[in-house]
């Protein structure tokens, strides 16, 4: 079978050797009945093939949690023929303690010292060779994200298939030389004192203890550190626009380059006009929203990968563990977080550094209560149609106090399901030096996240465009002929209950696929004006007299309708691409689907609430 299981600590280096070793042939999913991320890959070396189980992260075996359980059943199950063991040589003793836990099974295994390059930069010397003879098993100095190296770590992997080894040397537990796996909960003691002997005489430091100077004193001050924090990401935000930007341009121009051709081409061949609009106006401008996403992952990838790569990331964990841990969550949350004010595309993607698949899940969907940025392009422009000034400041800051409150609800509602007590206990962490990063690593793992969002994205967007197309299409380009309209219409009494007539719920369904299309779909439901198909799908494009739609809506609808269906598009779904980016993080539809559903609902709800409540006074 040749499979090779990867163990180690949170942050070891495990993602980064799997990634390298095998590049895009990955799958990703959640290991059976629970909520932990499952990634498996392979490689060929030499005409052999070798499967590659990147195991969950954690600190130890001692079956407190869902990945320690599952790492620990894995390897019971006798599917690794090969255990990898991660250590990071810059903190050597505190990330041998998995190893101290894994030699009590007796299992075929190597270590890797990872991160040799920041062990030397600190002055520290390993005698690797001594290490092998103490432990009785192959030891590998290396460094994972410079890209070399793994031609001899193959060699090592194909020769210990052949010929493997076993550890010699192990931690006696209570007394008793033998151990079994039962007992590895205890001996916390006894594990570090087989540590320190096992390092004595192979590891040594020639320079000093690590200080906080300079830079550092200033990030971990208390107030004057979480601002430089922000100012960081926000700082990293705006270079990942940068790096997306071209992308985009380009992208922008398929739906006006193919769209005209596309469909001279076929009105030529008599093709129906739906389907006609299909190819020529939905297509184009689903590759456009697909490669914008794929782009915008990739540019917060390679911002995120520098950060954590130097160290910052480390910084903005312990400056908001405090705060983030009354969420659920770790300090690394932080930055998706302040992300997702930007795009929520962005915040989901950069939830790749949270330790363990439920802290990232239940990241992504506190990541779903900030409203992007798009948003506060729209809730101004219709907030002052009805509301003077003063009012609208209000509507803005009602919806920025509205935020922490839905997500404090998130957290009580799935923070039990997605993250056990046992990780909220908040982090324990030595404060890494900062240290150069390795941009061709940094680039090669950003692609290959990037092409894979685009695949996903792919499929998923242009399913339900198409499904949202069949709903919305208009032959004669009056709404009123739309499917979508008969089924507004027909449902409007129950809908007018949450605060939304058939109007505005139209416009609430387009907000789910770019909240730039609100505009142009009030101004189509509004004043008749173009279809909502076509403004769902050119919604930077579409035109609006925002002075004509202001004197239609007031002649229209009540100010309390408008101050429901401001908060109901605000909480929703962010937009189908953060729909897709949130599935293709996850690689769980069932999380997914539960995320959507939620916020449809809890938008719903909050969007009845604002409309019974302000309808006394706003008429």
């Amino acid at each position: 079978m040749n499979c090779i299981a990867l163990l180690g600590q949170p942050n070891s280096g495990k993602s980064t050797v799997f990634n390298q070793l095998t590049g895009s042939r990955q799958h990703v999913g959640n290991w059976p009945g629970k909520t932990v991320e499952k990634t498996e890959g392979n490689y060929f070396f030499h005409g052999t093939s070798y499967t590659v189980v990147d195991l969950p992260g954690s600190y130890g075996l001692s079956g407190n949690s869902d990945e320690e359980i599952i790492t620990e059943q894995f390897i019971k199950s006798g599917e690794a023929d090969l255990v990898c063991v991660l250590a990071d040589a810059s903190q050597l003793e505190r990330s041998l303690y998995m190893l101290a836990d894994f030699v009590l099974m007796d299992h075929p295994m190597i270590l890797l010292l990872n991160m040799m390059d920041v062990a030397t930069a600190q002055g520290k010397q390993i005698d690797d060779k001594k290490l092998s003879e103490k432990l009785g098993i192959p030891v590998l100095p290396f460094t994972a994200a410079d890209g070399k190296g793994f031609d001899e770590l193959k060699t090592l992997i194909e020769q210990e298939m052949k010929a493997p080894h076993r550890p010699i040397s192990k931690p006696e537990i209570a007394g008793t030389a033998k151990a079994n796996a039962d007992q590895i909960l205890s001996g916390v003691k006894e594990k570090y004192s087989w540590i320190e002997s096992l390092l004595e005489g192979v590891s040594k430091s020639a320079g000093e203890d690590y200080q906080v100077k300079g830079f550092d004193k200033l990030l971990l001050r208390p107030i004057l550190g979480k601002v430089m924090t922000l100012l960081v990401i926000l700082v990293g935000f705006l270079a990942a626009m940068f790096i997306m930007a071209p992308f985009m341009s380009v992208a922008g121009m398929l739906p006006g380059l193919l769209g005209k051709p596309i469909a001279d081409f076929l009105t030529g061949l008599h093709v129906h006009p739906w389907l006609v609009s299909i190819f020529s106006l939905l297509i184009p401008n689903t590759f456009y929203f697909c490669i914008s996403m794929a782009a915008f992952v990739f540019g917060v990838n390679v911002v995120f990968g520098f950060l954590e790569e130097i160290g910052f990331l480390a910084r903005a964990a312990y400056q908001f563990d405090g705060a983030l841990s009354k969420l659920g969550l770790q300090g690394k949350a932080v930055a998706p977080i302040l992300m997702g004010m930007g795009c929520t595309i962005g915040g989901a993607s950069g939830t790749r550094v949270m330790d363990n698949w439920g802290q990232k899940m239940l990241t992504m969907m506190v990541v779903w209560a900030v409203p992007c940025a798009s948003i506060w392009s729209v809730i101004p422009v219709i907030s002052n149609m009805f509301f003077p000034a003063w009012g609208t400041a209000l509507v803005c800051l009602g919806i920025i106090l509205y935020i922490f409150v839905l997500m404090f609800i998130v957290s009580r509602i799935f923070g039990g399901k997605l993250v056990s007590e046992n990780d909220r206990s908040g982090m324990i962490m030595e404060l890494p030096p900062y240290h150069k990063a390795h941009w061709k690593y940094i680039l090669k793992e950003a692609w290959i996240k990037c092409f894979d969002m685009f695949k996903r994205a792919l499929r998923t967007v242009t399913l339900v465009s198409i499904v949202f197309w069949a709903f919305s299409y208009s032959s004669s380009g009056n709404v009123e002929n739309s499917l979508l309209y008969k089924v507004g219409t027909f449902i409007e009494p129950v809908t007018k209950f949450f605060g939304m007539g058939w109007r505005t719920f139209m416009a609430f369904i387009t907000a789910a696929f770019a909240k730039e299309a609100v505009l142009g779909t009030l101004n189509a439901v509004f004043a008749g004006q173009d279809t909502v198909a076509n403004i769902a799908f050119n919604a930077s494009k579409a035109g609006v007299d925002k002075n004509a739609l202001a004197l239609l809506m007031t002649q229209t609808i009540s100010g309390a309708e408008a101050l429901a269906f401001m908060f109901a598009i605000t909480f929703s779904v962010p937009c189908l691409m953060a729909l897709s980016t949130t599935y293709k993080e996850s690689h769980s539809l069932k999380w997914t689907a539960k995320t959507a559903g939620f916020y449809i609902v809890a938008a719903l709800i909050l969007s009845c609430i604002v409309y019974h409540i302000a309808l006394p006074f706003l008429g």
